[in-house]
Order: C-alpha cells, then sequence, then structure tokens
C-alpha cells in the first residue's frame, strides 16, 4: 500500500520513494529498511531483528546498520539530532515517527485494464511496467503466502509489454517450462513458471479480469 507523509510518498508496489515529487535514489537494502519500520509503525525494532531481516544469516557490524539508517534519513531530508521519521532508540532500535496514512486511490475506468499477468488457480497478478517482485514478502508485487518461497524469490521485468523472468538467488528456485532460471528467461504466452512449490501460469492478456489483485 502506499503510504504518505510530510512531502514523501512511499510505493511498495513500484519500489520507488518520492520527496517533494520527485524520486529519491535508495539502495534495496535502504528501501526494505524504511518498508520494515513504515510496516512496524510506530513500533520499535530492536537492532538485532532488523539486522536478521535486512543480513539474514550474514554475519555484520552495527556499522553497517548506522549507514543504512543515514542513508535513509539523507534521502528523507531527516537528521538524527531532529529526527522527523526516523526515531532512535539509544541501546535498543530504531522506530518510524510522523504521520503515515494511506495515499489517495488513483481514479480508474470501470473496465480493468488488460495485459501481462501471472495466473495461479482462481488468482490473478496483473503485471505492471517495470520490475515485478515475486515472493511471500510484504512488499512483493506478486506476493504468495507459502513456506517453499523466498522473502524476494523472483522477479518479472516488464518492458514494453514484453516480459521476462530471473531468480533472485531464492533457496528452492525457479522454472520456466520445467527448467531451471540461472539467467533472465523471456516469456511468451501460457509459459509455466514455477517459484518453490507454487505453479503459475504466463498470459499476455488478463483472462480473469473480475478477479485480478491488484496493488493498493
Amino acid at each position: 500500500m502506499r503510504v504518505v507523509f510530510g512531502e514523501c510518498e512511499f510505493d511498495p508496489g513500484e519500489r520507488i520513494l518520492r520527496r517533494h515529487g520527485s524520486v529519491a535514489p535508495l539502495s534495496p537494502k535502504a528501501f526494505e529498511f524504511l518498508a520494515f519500520l513504515l510496516d512496524r509503525r510506530p513500533e520499535a525494532v530492536a537492532k538485532a531483528e532488523l539486522i536478521e531481516r535486512l543480513w539474514p544469516a550474514t554475519f555484520v557490524t552495527d556499522a553497517s546498520l548506522y549507514n543504512l539508517v543515514a542513508e535513509v534519513r539523507a534521502a528523507l531530508g531527516d537528521g538524527p539530532r531532529a529526527a522527523r521519521y526516523i526515531r532512535t532508540l539509544p541501546r535498543y532500535g530504531y522506530a518510524f515517527r510522523g504521520d503515515a496514512r494511506p495515499a489517495p486511490a488513483v481514479k480508474t475506468s470501470r473496465t480493468p485494464p488488460s495485459g501481462p499477468c501471472l495466473v495461479s488457480g482462481p488468482r490473478e497478478w496483473l503485471l505492471a511496467e517495470g520490475s515485478n517482485l515475486v515472493g511471500r514478502d510484504r512488499d512483493c508485487d506478486v506476493r504468495i503466502d507459502s513456506a517453499t518461497l523466498s522473502r524476494h524469490h523472483a522477479r518479472v521485468v516488464v518492458t514494453n509489454g514484453a516480459a521476462a523472468v530471473e531468480d533472485l538467488g531464492s533457496k528452492n528456485g525457479t522454472y520456466v517450462n520445467g527448467q531451471r532460471v540461472d539467467h533472465r528467461v523471456g516469456l511468451r504466452d501460457a509459459d509455466q513458471i514455477q517459484v518453490g512449490a507454487v505453479a503459475l501460469t504466463y498470459r499476455t492478456e488478463d483472462p480473469l479480469p473480475s478477479t485480478v489483485t491488484r496493488r493498493e
């Protein structure tokens, strides 16, 4: 769900942070850090939990987290001494502060748009132009609640209506028509994609518009 706070707009679907209407660049780790704090707001999150979330099964020092916080604050126009959004809890962790609220819905026509999508049983996910994350994390565009998927399992990139899929180092792999994906693979209508234990079908048109799962 897109949220707005102050002069900022955070869009997890498009993986974009805007400030004063312009894109504020964030590294993938910094974006995930901000998304996690927004999702848990106003709860404070311990440094140990943040490190495990951002660098699972990897030894990093607190300095890595401090650098990430500094990057996010710079993108938000925030600061450690007069923090408007990222609050530091000494010897504990961080929390998001401020009035973050859902962004106003974008008005659309009554007829859902057609286009490339992924289908699994009765569910569909319409794919947006650009990057579409597939996984079980909350910030994924194609979110699938299955323990066989990694948090960020794969990515489907749509460019001018053409799509390609790539694996993101997932534990259980990504397959297209039975072949394991080890590089970006172009997709054609009716291609069968497997992520973990979940089967998906790629369609170039939206066959069931009334049941599409869309971004908020």
